[in-house]
């Protein structure tokens, strides 16, 4: 079965655009303020067994910070695909939209 881009998104439960999450590690909150698709270099792809490109979710997170417009200050984004579990291991979804 291909996998597509909205299979990573709904598997892994990615937040959307807007919504809050809390990083496990630091306790502080981000804001997503980027979704894109786009095409991930493996080095072994599961299903062919050899290297190739697979779908995955890129976004993109703004600390959240009293006093301070989105978008300024700290950013930073990764793309998740459906062979890791970085989400789940880092961010807990603290506000739905």
């Amino acid at each position: 079965m291909q996998e597509t881009h909205d299979e990573v998104f709904r598997q892994k439960k990615l937040p959307n655009v807007g919504q809050i999450v809390r990083s496990k590690k630091y306790n502080t909150l981000w804001r997503v303020m980027e979704k894109r698709e786009i095409w991930q270099h493996t080095a072994h792809n599961p299903q062919s067994g050899e290297g190739g490109l697979v779908p995955a979710i890129y976004l993109a997170y703004w600390k959240v910070q009293k006093g301070v417009l989105p978008g300024i200050g700290k950013m930073f984004g990764h793309a998740y695909t459906l062979h890791d579990t970085t989400f789940v291991s880092n961010w807990d979804v603290i506000e739905d939209k």
